[in-house]
């Protein structure tokens, strides 16, 4: 994943991305049978279990956006230097915010419109404050 500059415009192709990830059916593509994955270890999501976007303060200052279905296993991940090839280098991360969402699809989406704000505005969304004010 890129950083984000502050003077970020969304191109044509941001566009179409987000228009395919609005197109997306909202399942969940961890779970093929909505089952509990229980032979596996450690493997004991459900179908119904929500996924999250968050946002990651990196060690350099900046800011990393994200999803998935385990904030705890993915932020040690993040530290451990085996979750992205951005953070990779900017250990150790923190995590500064993250909400729900009720799919996979639906994170996608959520996780594009926040790669799309400006830092300002991510800032804003991790203090609670409005991000579009």
């Amino acid at each position: 994943m890129s950083r984000v500059s502050a003077d970020f415009v969304p191109t044509a192709r941001d566009r179409k991305r987000l228009q395919r990830l609005s197109d997306l059916p909202d399942t969940n593509r961890d779970c093929h049978d909505g089952g509990d994955f229980g032979t596996i270890p450690g493997m004991t999501a459900k179908a119904e279990d929500p996924w999250f976007v968050y946002i990651l303060r990196c060690a350099d200052g900046s800011l990393y956006t994200g999803v998935t279905k385990d904030l705890e296993r993915r932020l040690k991940q993040h530290n451990a230097g085996t979750a992205s090839r951005y953070t990779r280098t900017r250990t150790p991360v923190t995590m500064l915010w993250h909400e729900s969402a009720p799919s996979h699809g639906a994170a996608l989406r959520r996780e594009l419109e926040i790669k799309s704000l400006t830092r300002g505005q991510k800032e804003s969304l991790v203090a609670g404050r409005n991000p579009e004010a």
